[in-house]
């Protein structure tokens, strides 16, 4: 009886705020991400202080850190509110129009720079009581564990072999090619392989240590190295950094087109052959059946259809 005493004071509201106070680590934040005012949070939390005979959430420093007892309800407290959000939004068909959820996906920044601003605004224009949440995938980021367990809807991104126990959907492919400031020699004078591979090369940093990407990967399978004297984790800045040095950025032509005009480089070819850049989505088996799923893959994969025929209107222009 103690217990269905407990269960009664329950609800699924008071889980929510509980999730929420544990995740920001912050009243405040809390309470402008579930648009409730701060008392109203300080409330409910000194309410789950009671039931659990535990603070929670207590002061370190000049932030606050959720304590063991917290740290241990995060995980269950976010299976409850994944399984109340999809007890019945899957029993129907998924309408964009009234639905009340939050997509959450994983993006490689070094996509078109244009498909994730595009994307928000289809699913923010199409379902505009839904959330979105957009994570990086970066070294701290095991995207197949993420999926696996509900905290990402997809993942998209471009992979030389994507992994087989995941579903996939292809986007598009694309050439590879170099952008290099308007003033580089190679504007010039054109290059060849020993002088691509010599020249100065910015990548992005790996994902982990000893990880190669998409132009490294290959190059090794045909014995080369390149010259690579500058990382950088935020893919969205190196064309700022290519068009004031002569640092080459090799990546693909969508990509580097859109930076054409905007900033003083160009793009040339490479004259090492490489295959085309596959970029995909992909996502696990708990979401394949998912109403919700199939339409937010379907948002994902128009808004890469609409990139890519833009590229021939813009080059005929």
């Amino acid at each position: 009886m103690k217990y269905v005493s407990m269960f009664d004071k329950i609800d699924l509201h008071l889980i929510r705020v509980l999730h929420t106070v544990l995740t920001e680590r912050s009243v405040s934040r809390a309470a402008l991400r579930l648009g409730m005012y701060q008392p109203a949070v300080s409330a409910s939390l000194k309410r789950l202080r009671e039931l659990a005979g535990d603070p929670l959430l207590v002061r370190s420093g000049a932030s606050m850190v959720p304590t063991v007892a917290g740290l241990r309800m995060i995980e269950p407290a976010a299976e409850i509110l994944r399984s109340a959000e999809m007890l019945f939004s899957d029993a129907r068909a998924f309408d964009p129009a009234t639905a009340r959820q939050t997509f959450s996906l994983a993006a490689s920044d070094y996509l078109d720079p244009l498909f994730l601003p595009q994307l928000v605004t289809q699913v923010k224009t199409t379902a505009p009581n839904c959330g979105i949440d957009i994570h990086p995938l970066s070294a701290d980021a095991d995207y197949r564990a993420h999926l696996a367990q509900g905290h990402y809807d997809v993942v998209i991104g471009n992979w030389p072999k994507p992994p087989q126990e995941l579903h996939l959907g292809r986007l598009f492919g694309d050439e590879v090619v170099c952008l290099v400031a308007s003033h580089h020699p190679a504007v010039r004078r054109g290059w060849d392989t020993e002088a691509w591979l010599a020249a100065e090369h910015i990548a992005p940093t790996p994902t982990h240590p000893g990880a190669r990407g998409f132009v490294d990967e290959h190059l090794a399978s045909q014995g080369l190295v390149r010259n690579i004297t500058a990382r950088c984790p935020h893919f969205g800045l190196i064309p700022a950094m290519v068009a004031g040095t002569l640092l080459v950025l090799t990546t693909g032509r969508q990509y580097a087109e859109r930076y054409v005009g905007a900033l003083p480089v160009k793009v040339l070819p490479c004259p090492v052959e490489f295959p085309r850049m596959m970029y995909y989505q992909l996502w696990h088996e708990r979401t394949h059946a998912s109403s919700a799923g199939r339409w937010l893959r379907e948002q994902i994969k128009t808004v890469a259809a609409s990139l890519r025929r833009a590229e021939p209107e813009a080059a005929a222009a």
